[in-house]
């Protein structure tokens, strides 16, 4: 079995979850959404979660998960498929984004390509295989079919010094994970964290927004040209059918929520 990545410690036991095991209901986390403060530290490229305090730990963050999470009815075993197959050798594994943030108070976002077997066509913060963490699977509900992945995000806050003008000219994405990128303004960004997934309408949305947001669409020679994408797109909801749909992921939802937080302080 693959070595642990996310560690938990119950009563002060440490327990590695298995991958069908949700993490905020090993954690305590109740029938709602969230989210739920969550005490954390990083040691030796592992994340160990509690839901009290313990020696070592660094923060205190909050644990988010979406209100379709797979795991939810998994780990209650609500599910019963013969011949289902779920993942057996590893646990849940750590990923990490990065809500980059310019001088100008504008937030990064990247569109991932629509070839990835994970996540495709999804707008989120760039990252790899500490603001706050969310409980991940894809595909994200189980109407879509059995999650393969199961991961804890960590949202890492950059702030940065340099505009977003400094910054995006230095910025160079892989065209192999990353058709186009954009920089969101606090109203969109308001905008795009109130549609509520898992509903089938948004909450209570600004009265007053752009019909559309400039992106930068990446092409095959690495060059990049400017692009009006409509606003409505970021609005989108997760489906209840697998599609491939562009859209802002629930996990960026999260992060935008609190990265507005932080910038009204």
């Amino acid at each position: 079995m693959a070595a642990a990545r996310v560690l938990l410690l119950l009563a002060g036991r440490p327990v590695s979850p298995s991958f069908v095991q949700s993490v905020c209901r090993l954690l305590g986390a109740g029938p709602g959404l969230g989210p739920w403060p969550t005490h954390c530290s990083l040691k030796r490229g592992r994340l160990v979660l509690s839901d009290g305090p313990f020696p070592g730990a660094s923060t205190r963050l909050p644990l988010q998960r979406p209100p379709f999470c797979p795991f939810v009815a998994l780990d209650q075993q609500q599910l019963r498929t013969p011949g289902a197959e779920l993942p057996t050798n590893r646990g849940v594994d750590l990923g990490v984004a990065v809500m980059l943030q310019s001088s100008d108070q504008t937030v990064l976002l990247t569109r991932r390509t629509r070839t990835l077997s994970v996540s495709p066509n999804l707008w989120v913060h760039p990252g790899g295989h500490v603001e706050l963490d969310e409980e991940s699977a894809y595909p994200p509900r189980l109407s879509w079919g059995l999650p393969r992945y199961h991961h804890i995000i960590l949202y890492l806050l950059v702030v940065s010094q340099e505009s977003q003008q400094q910054l995006q000219a230095r910025i160079q994405p892989n065209p192999s994970e990353v058709s186009a990128f954009m920089w969101l303004g606090p109203d969109v960004a308001a905008a795009v964290a109130a549609t509520e997934d898992g509903t089938e309408t948004p909450r209570h949305l600004p009265q007053e927004l752009p019909p559309s947001v400039l992106t930068a669409e990446l092409e095959e020679d690495g060059g990049a040209r400017p692009l009006a994408l409509p606003v409505s797109t970021l609005l989108r909801t997760t489906p209840t059918t697998a599609e491939g749909k562009e859209r802002v992921s629930s996990g960026t939802k999260f992060a935008l929520r609190l990265w507005l937080q932080h910038v009204h302080r």
